[in-house]
């Protein structure tokens, strides 16, 4: 096998991870001054001035795209293309599904 059929393996087993009305949590990396009641792992800049931390998106997937990517909708109804090989996407779990039911869009 050569490493090209290789890669067209891997981008379609990712790709396949991901099917169009999958629940999804995207960890969104944030900075500002003051973090809200959803963040995590959050910890101080350089001069302690600002935080960087992550908030949980919680979206749904609208579409599967060939050139590797998703395009998942927001509970506001805002798109985005993301790729699926992101390391901040995640199937969410039955259990978040269950739990944040009101954040994910309907």
């Amino acid at each position: 096998m050569n490493e090209k059929s290789l890669d067209r393996r891997g981008k379609e087993a990712r790709m396949a991870r991901f099917r169009v009305g999958d629940p999804i949590v995207y960890h969104k990396p944030k900075s500002s001054a003051s973090p809200g009641p959803r963040a995590k792992e959050v910890y101080p800049l350089a001069n302690g001035e600002h935080y960087h931390y992550v908030v949980d998106k919680f979206w749904k997937v609208t579409s599967v795209n060939n050139d590797g990517t998703i395009e998942v909708v927001t509970r506001t109804g805002k798109r985005h293309i993301l790729p699926v090989n992101d390391p901040n996407i995640s199937k969410a779990h039955p259990l978040q599904v269950l739990r944040y039911r009101k954040r994910f869009p309907d």
